[in-house]
C-alpha cells in the first residue's frame, strides 16, 4: 500500500480541526439517503408510555 492510495490529514487554516481527504474509491458527496433525520417515530406531546413517570424521578448517580 503506498501513500498515495490513503487519506492524507489537510490543515484547514482558521479552523480548529483538520480535515480528511476522501478516501481512496469514494466520492467526497453526502449520499441522500444518509441525509434521513426522521428515522425514529417520535411520540405527540401529551402521550405517555408506561415508565415516563420514573424516567422524570431518576437522577443520575453523579448528581
Amino acid at each position: 500500500m503506498s501513500s498515495s492510495d490513503r487519506q492524507r490529514v489537510e490543515r484547514v487554516p482558521g479552523a480548529r480541526r483538520a480535515r480528511l481527504t476522501p478516501a481512496p474509491g469514494t466520492s467526497p458527496e453526502p449520499v441522500p439517503a444518509d441525509d434521513v433525520q426522521d428515522a425514529a417515530p417520535v411520540a405527540p406531546a401529551g402521550e405517555s408510555g408506561p415508565n415516563d413517570a420514573r424516567l422524570r424521578q431518576d437522577v443520575p448517580p453523579h448528581y
